[in-house]
């Protein structure tokens, strides 16, 4: 296959580096904006500012320029930008006539929208899909197993992502309801700060426990309300990837919530961070489209509040433990 992933993150380049390294012999094409880092992974064959140590194979090609020149050819291309820039790239690939995957996971900001959504006003005709579950970008990177989820109303999509990166350490399995898929990456992100909280606080394992318990809870009604299939959240893109990202190491949000019960300001957070922490985007979205839908979400709640500086560490837990009693 003919491959273009378009973003030179931590992810991209983990993907990049998978699909280069598959049976298939696949050729890839990993584009970046900065021309800076464009010539400093050519030279090196590794994205050292992201993922130092994780070697290119000699199939990944490291490209620049416009995104357009790249496309021609492509059997199968991948998004690998943060939610923000999503639409732009879109609206570049609405005329594209192949299959396209979002590694994103968020809601967009100004918009509350999911991807999906995004794309349907976009690229209505773009045969889309997004590619998520439990996976950080250094282990798929370095080759250790990992399984995800390629979720699209297409077959042709599920099928191109299977066939791109499905192999000996990385298992892809399909799924028809991109809806679930998505809120579960979304969610989990925010829900994962409220663990980081938990666990910076030092409140124990049970704590964690009932935080991530509750939190699929809030997760699955936010799906369910948008037409996913409760199912799913039981999955590798719902409960799966919320038991990663809430309780790893390299996990960047749950690391906000640990900086944040330390009693940082959350600017500092992020700067030292280096990275995006999407759910520090989506925690006011994701709130937000659940009070137009009627549904409660307590603990999202508490991390915009968290957040916005409108209630200490110490405060949110509390709140969430005086709650009345109801049935679970």
């Amino acid at each position: 296959m003919n491959i273009v992933v378009i973003g030179a993150g931590a992810w991209g380049t983990a993907i990049a580096i998978s699909a280069a390294s598959h049976a298939g012999a696949h050729r890839v094409r990993l584009w970046g904006r900065d021309e800076r880092q464009i010539a400093a992974m050519r030279q090196a064959r590794e994205n050292a500012r992201y993922l130092a140590g994780a070697s290119f194979p000699p199939s990944l090609e490291v490209v620049g320029a416009s995104v357009e020149e790249h496309l021609a050819g492509a059997d199968l291309v991948f998004l690998a930008t943060p939610t923000a820039a999503l639409r732009g790239l879109l609206g570049v690939l609405r005329h594209f006539q192949g299959p396209v995957a979002w590694l994103c996971k968020g809601f967009e900001a100004h918009t509350g929208q999911l991807a999906h959504e995004v794309c349907a006003q976009v690229a209505p005709q773009l045969q889309a899909g997004a590619l998520s579950g439990p996976s950080f970008a250094l282990e798929v990177a370095r080759m250790q197993p990992t399984a995800l989820v390629a979720a699209s109303a297409h077959a042709s999509v599920r099928e191109a992502l299977v066939q791109a990166l499905h192999g000996r350490h990385l298992r892809v399995y399909v799924n028809d309801d991109l809806v679930g898929v998505e809120v579960g990456g979304a969610v989990k992100n925010v829900l994962a700060i409220a663990t980081g909280l938990c666990d910076g606080l030092r409140l124990g394992l049970n704590a964690r426990a009932a935080l991530i318990t509750r939190g699929l809870a809030e997760m699955s009604r936010l799906g369910v309300a948008l037409g996913a299939c409760t199912e799913t959240f039981m999955g590798l893109s719902g409960l799966g990837d919320l038991v990663l990202t809430a309780t790893g190491d390299l996990s960047r949000n749950r690391t906000v919530g640990l900086q944040l019960a330390r009693g940082l300001p959350l600017a500092r957070v992020l700067g030292d961070l280096g990275h995006v922490a999407e759910g520090v985007h989506s925690a006011h979205t994701v709130a937000a489209r659940a009070r137009q839908l009627g549904v409660e979400m307590p603990i999202v709640e508490a991390v915009v509040a968290l957040l916005d500086g409108t209630t200490r560490p110490e405060q949110a837990v509390a709140q969430l433990m005086e709650r009345d009693p109801k049935g679970e």
